[in-house]
């Protein structure tokens, strides 16, 4: 433990030079061409093989040198279509638009920080360590190529960190059970019969049913669901009308479900179906359902939690664990746990004598970067500890 706290420490420099690069130069899902390039360059300095991903992504290996089982780390590289706000940053995204707004950035640089410190320790790894950089996670996509490209194949065990501006610095977190909610998407095209707006008896307005719907889709929780069952139904967008004189013809939602468990899962979209065609009905209207399954939840595996737990406080001490509750946001490193066992945590950076306790996905996010040194340390303490113990 000692020699992997002091390798994190050496290299905290570079990690935090590292991050700020990539967060200079973010990239969006599926176009992380550069960031894949980085990371295989550091690969190659280490002398740890790998293997690139298609589109985007990267695999490595590191052997230990002892026969073993196999543990895997995870972190996402992609950035998000958000416009930096931190102005006067030294390393504010020099691309419009673009932005590390969730973090991603620095949980590269701490799973590569942490592939130098177990490197450093390979001849006493009894197994081998997977280092998992994962692309397009923001449109859950990314994980689940990974999976059909190899990326859990004989993997015993898989580690995931998301850095936490919710959380305070010096917390972590890796709760029992469920962390992460899913996250679905569902699209949901309304047609009436569009016309004069001095004419309405002529019409069917799609402006009054898609409104309806919003109004009474929300009673799918409080009276469908089991109340102790956390839901989340939102209609995110409403796109209806052409101009201020016409009843619109058309109308189109789009939304998102979160929930933990996957029975609730498939009541809510059954229920979507049903309250959007009734609604149609009730005005005449035809209704269209496209409802796509994003996200699993992410539920921890019990005896995988709890060591990490003892990790954590062995590390830095009882007072850094933190029980944080259960979050409705999505992360797609549930296909990874789909296969095999394992578990997520949080790290948190919220910080506020440096204004780093913005909300995720937020333009004025940013890191508290003396956490990241915590991530990178759990991350190999995770793999050493789960191979040699």
């Amino acid at each position: 433990m000692g020699n992997l706290k002091a390798s994190i420490q050496k290299y905290e420099q570079e990690m935090i030079a590292f991050r700020r690069d990539l967060h200079q130069h973010p990239e969006l899902q599926w176009e992380e061409f550069r960031t894949t390039q980085k990371v295989a360059d550091e690969m190659d300095k280490l002398g740890i093989p790998y293997r690139k991903t298609v589109p985007t992504g990267l695999i490595a290996e590191l052997v230990g040198g002892k026969p073993g089982k196999t543990v895997a780390l995870r972190a996402d590289m992609d950035a998000l279509p958000v416009q930096e706000l931190n102005e006067g940053l030294a390393y504010q995204s020099l691309e419009d638009g673009k932005m590390h707004a969730c973090g991603h950035d620095a949980h590269t640089a701490m799973l590569v920080t942490a592939a130098k410190a177990l490197k450093a320790i390979q001849s006493e790894i009894k197994g081998t360590v997977r280092f998992i950089f994962q692309p397009s996670e923001e449109n859950a996509k990314g994980a689940k190529a990974m999976v059909e490209q190899g990326a859990v194949e004989g993997v015993d065990n898989v580690f995931g960190i998301h850095i936490w501006s919710q959380m305070p610095s010096g917390k972590v977190s890796c709760v029992v059970g469920s962390s992460f909610a899913s996250a679905d998407i569902f699209t949901i095209d309304f047609t009436g019969r569009g016309g004069h707006g001095a004419m309405p008896d002529a019409c069917i307005d799609a402006t009054m049913v898609a409104s309806a719907f919003v109004m009474n889709v929300q009673a799918i929780v409080s009276r469908e669901t089991h109340p102790l069952d956390p839901v989340v139904v939102t209609i995110g967008r409403m796109d209806v009308g052409t101009r201020f004189n016409v009843i619109a013809e058309n109308a189109r939602l789009e939304g998102t479900v979160r929930c933990f468990s996957i029975e609730t899962r498939e009541r809510v979209k059954k229920a979507i179906q049903r309250y959007a065609e009734h609604t149609a009905l009730t005005y005449g209207a035809t209704a269209a359902v496209d409802y796509q399954y994003g996200t699993l939840p992410v539920v921890n595996d019990e005896e995988d939690a709890l060591f990490a737990q003892k990790i954590i406080q062995d590390s830095f001490g009882e007072d850094a664990l933190l029980q944080e509750p259960p979050t409705t946001g999505g992360e797609d490193f549930s296909y990874f746990t789909e296969h095999t066992p394992g578990c997520f945590a949080l790290v948190g950076c919220g910080n506020p004598d440096k204004d780093t306790e913005w909300a995720h996905h937020h333009g004025k996010f940013n890191v508290d970067e003396d956490a990241m040194k915590m991530g990178a340390e759990m991350y190999a303490q995770y793999a050493y500890n789960y191979l040699n113990n």
